[in-house]
């Protein structure tokens, strides 16, 4: 990411990260573009923002084709349920067929290619919660260039919780894998770890800037960092960072350019002749980067294991709330990622309860005293139980 842009594209970015209409964002992004200087160091910088651009012009124009009738594909879902996963994936991988299996989903299987033309929603269940799966249009090479559909069904991808990358195992399923990554990598889409994560949410005016670091900087200090969100006018937001963070990597979480999603591997078609060869390929090539299940739409066998690899590598916890006059708690629990405190719990259930917390009690088999008073930065594990007092 370029460092030191000028102060006049700074604030340019500024008015872009607040225009809510496509139409206004797209001239902001125009000339942002104009007010950069053209060098190496900003060449993957002025790249992605154009292909920002290039989803907001197909989003205008599909705008405009539903005022004159002519409806497009609709690429928003609205999130449901403890998170929302997109469904990835070549043509022909079984994909409608995975959907259909694992959801309450309705949608149309067939062999020919290319069947599925925009993103079908389905609930997964899993134990008491519930995954929202998004069956996306097939990828294919080029998608990232806007072939087909494939810059909206990769913003799809980017706005979504994880992924699911779908392979076939008739087929060279270390070929469809590569050409998925590809795809995601060229729209700065990670599903491997990264070094840093740094997280931007916007916050209502007069918030105030609140930085927290629960990993360490590495050339920079937290002075460094505050000035640099307040250089590109983030003034009110909550800004967290994990891992080993540098200036470039806040300064990339800005322009919202590269993100991170935890995605599983799901290889169909485990019944067929060669697919424990073609399973073992696609192990060797993804070496433990990312967990890899083998199942078959056709006779449901690794279908069972989706719900809990999902929820392991999405890093959730459930939290259960009690209210204090209650004996038992709620049976329908609150889904945070792992490593969340009591505030957050709090935050989430009302901004009242976070305002006037305080304290909470929480019933856990870890803790040695069960209830435990305990404070607002008291982190929580999956299955706890918390019964949360106000001022």
């Amino acid at each position: 990411m370029p460092a030191n842009l000028p102060a006049e594209a700074k604030r340019k970015w500024a008015e872009v990260s607040a225009a809510r209409n496509p139409v206004e964002r797209l001239r902001l992004m125009e000339e942002f573009l104009s007010l950069v200087p053209k060098h190496k160091g900003t060449a993957k910088l002025c790249a992605q923002v154009k292909k920002q651009m290039a989803v907001l012009r197909r989003e205008i124009e599909e705008k405009k084709h539903k005022k004159a009738g002519r409806s497009g594909p609709k690429f928003f879902i609205e999130k449901e349920g403890a998170a929302q996963v997109v469904i990835l994936g070549l043509t022909n991988v079984g994909k409608s067929s995975f959907l259909v299996a694992l959801t309450n989903a309705k949608v149309e299987i067939s062999p020919a290619p290319y069947t599925t033309r925009e993103p079908v929603p389905g609930m997964l269940n899993y134990e008491d919660i519930q995954f929202q799966l998004v069956e996306a249009p097939a990828l294919m090479d080029g998608a990232a260039e806007g072939k087909a559909w494939g810059l909206q069904t990769l913003a799809l991808a980017r706005n979504a919780d994880g992924l699911i990358l779908m392979v076939d195992l008739t087929q060279n399923p270390v070929e469809q894998l590569s050409t998925i990554l590809g795809e995601l990598e060229k729209t700065r889409i990670l599903v491997s770890k990264p070094r840093a994560r740094v997280e931007i949410e916007r916050k209502y005016m007069g918030a105030g800037l609140r930085i927290i670091v629960f990993g360490k900087l590495l050339d920079c200090a937290f002075k460094d960092v505050e000035e640099l969100l307040k250089s590109y006018k983030v003034t009110d937001a909550v800004v967290k960072i994990y891992g080993e963070a540098t200036l470039d990597d806040v300064e990339d979480a800005i322009f919202e350019s590269t993100t991170y999603k935890p995605a599983i591997v799901v290889a169909n078609k485990s019944d067929a002749e060669n697919a424990e060869a073609n399973l073992k390929l696609l192990e060797g090539f993804v070496d433990g980067q990312l967990p890899v299940i083998a199942v078959s739409c056709k006779t449901g066998q690794g279908l069972e294991k989706i719900g809990a690899a999902l929820f392991q590598t999405l890093d959730l916890i459930r939290v259960y709330t009690k209210e204090p006059s209650e004996r038992k708690p709620s049976p329908k629990p609150f889904v945070l990622k792992r490593g969340s405190t009591v505030h957050d719990l709090a935050r989430n259930i009302h901004s009242d309860f976070s305002e006037n917390f305080a304290y909470a009690k929480v019933w856990a088999k870890r803790l040695v005293f069960s209830p435990q008073k305990v404070g607002a930065t008291f982190v929580l594990e999956d299955g706890d139980v918390v019964e949360i007092h106000t001022k």
